[in-house]
């Protein structure tokens, strides 16, 4: 039976979908193409009729569930005034919903090291999408230069996913959470003090 294009880009944003939760469950090497298929509804021998590699859809994967994270970020800063914006992304995602979650959250805390252990060739998409991900929060970090902002985002963004890595090996319990609200301050206050600064610097 010979299928529509529609029905396959259809299909293909299926096995993507379903395949970027896995992995972000079971990382980059804890479930096969047999097993992303057969959770897609498809057999093992139509994997090829959508990628050209397993590689190629991780890259997809991967791709996907960072784009959603910057999405989910953009939703939440159009709703609220623009001071509010960066604490309310790292309260959000600093979070023991996201910690108890992670097929469903960011990409980066939960692939990050394999993605180093990856080809060139994944290794450089997956940068890609972690320089878009430090301009959207940069674009939260008003009243100090681009470069400033973009310095400021790095440093809350691996503030933000080193406390969750870390509130997950954690657990779920006490320690845990004191990880996590160590984390949302230490994030804000990373980015807070030179934005404080400029301004006594102008009232002056």
């Amino acid at each position: 039976m010979r299928y529509s294009k529609e029905h396959k880009q259809e299909t293909h944003a299926r096995i993507v979908k379903k395949a970027s939760v896995r992995l972000r469950e079971k990382g980059a090497h804890g479930i096969g193409v047999a097993d992303l298929m057969k959770e897609a509804g498809l057999t093992h021998g139509g994997f090829y009729a959508h990628f050209d590699s397993r590689e190629a859809l991780v890259i997809e994967a991967f791709g996907y569930a960072m784009d959603r994270a910057a999405e989910h970020w953009r939703n939440m800063a159009a709703d609220i005034p623009p001071e509010k914006r960066l604490s309310t992304i790292v309260d959000s995602y600093v979070s023991a919903a996201h910690r108890d979650d992670p097929g469903r959250g960011c990409a980066v805390p939960t692939l990050g090291a394999e993605i180093a252990r990856e080809s060139a060739k994944t290794r450089k998409a997956f940068a890609a999408k972690l320089d878009q991900m430090i301009d959207l929060v940069a674009d939260q970090i008003p009243d100090v230069p681009r470069k400033t902002a973009r310095r400021l985002a790095m440093g809350t963004m691996a503030t933000m996913m080193g406390a969750l890595v870390m509130s997950r090996v954690a657990g779920s319990g006490e320690m845990s959470d004191e990880i996590l609200a160590s984390g949302r301050e230490a994030a804000l206050a990373r980015a807070a003090k030179p934005v404080a600064k400029k301004a006594r610097a102008k009232a002056n």
